[in-house]
Order: C-alpha cells, then structure tokens, then sequence
C-alpha cells in the first residue's frame, strides 16, 4: 500500500458511514403497507463493533430517513446517527467539535452524489467497489467489497491493521 495512504489511515479516530449502498446493498424494499426494508451484513456490523472495541467511534449519516436505521444503529452500538441529513456536511462541524476531531482525522465511506461534499471535506475518502465514477473520482480507497456486501468489514480491518490494533481488537475471539 502507498505511504500516503497509510499515513492517512494511521490518523483515523472517526469513522463516517453512508447507510443505503455502503450499510445496505442499496435495495429499498416496500411491503404492501408501504414500509421499508433494508439488507445489512453482519460482517460489516462486526467490524464496526471491532472497531470500537480499538477506541475509534462510528456515525452514520443519511439523505434518507428509515424505521430500520434506528435498530441497526442500537445494534451495532454506534456512537450516534443522522438522518434527512442534506448536504451531509452540514452536520460535520458539529461532528467535529462533539469529537475533538479534525479532518483529517475522519474516514468516510460513501457511494454516490449525496456523498460528494462530505467525500471532499474529510481526510480519508472511501468508496465501495459499486459506488458512482464521481464518488470514485476523489476517494482514496476503493473497496473490493460492495456496498452492503463486506465493505464497512474491509475498511474496518484496513483501519485497525495498518493502525496495528487488529490482534487486540480480535483478542476476545481467540
């Protein structure tokens, strides 16, 4: 791996999830009484968990509002959600300072336009393998995984590794 993007990595503290195509596969599906369901992986809930067990906090942030982001958030024990959030960066300056973080201390993963602003405030861009041109365009890590499918789990192990925290964060599992 580059020594640019390492030493990005290293200053991580925050990570910044996107939830429809980086949380979820980005499928929305309506039931006959019109409400919403989504798919998320367990790989990418375990990972945030590993995370922080390691000390470094995750928020979500959406354009869109769901019923089932709530439960997902409780159950991945995230440090706090937004949602109808539109640009994404309008809540950033409070991130910021709730966290005494800087940006370049925030990695973010995101998938398409809405994710764009953001993407280009925050020190450590990431895009899922089927996120949009533009989105892949200013990050600084493509992941092979796909949304919904793994990604939040290899960014995740990414972090921690090149932070060398991946042995004690997977401690309890040995």
């Amino acid at each position: 791996m580059e020594s640019q993007i390492t030493d990005k990595i290293k200053k991580i503290k925050l990570l910044i999830l996107d939830v429809d195509g980086v949380l979820t596969d980005g499928r929305i599906v309506y039931d006959s009484k019109g409400r919403d369901s989504k798919f998320f992986d367990v790989h990418d809930g375990l990972g945030v968990s590993l995370l922080r067990r390691a000390g470094l906090r995750t928020i979500l942030i959406t354009a869109k509002g769901s019923k089932t982001i709530k439960p997902r958030a409780k159950d991945m024990r995230v440090e706090e959600y937004y949602e109808d959030v539109f640009p994404k960066t309008k809540v950033l300056d409070k991130i910021l300072l709730k966290h005494s973080v800087t940006n370049d201390e925030i990695c973010f993963i995101g998938d398409d336009l809405v994710d764009l602003s953001i993407m280009k405030a925050i020190g450590f861009p990431v895009a899922v393998a089927n996120a949009s041109d533009d989105i892949k365009a200013v990050a600084s890590y493509i992941t092979q995984k796909t949304g919904g499918r793994g990604a939040v789990r290899e960014v995740a192990e990414l972090i921690l590794k090149t932070q060398d925290k991946w042995d004690e964060a997977i401690k309890k599992y040995l």
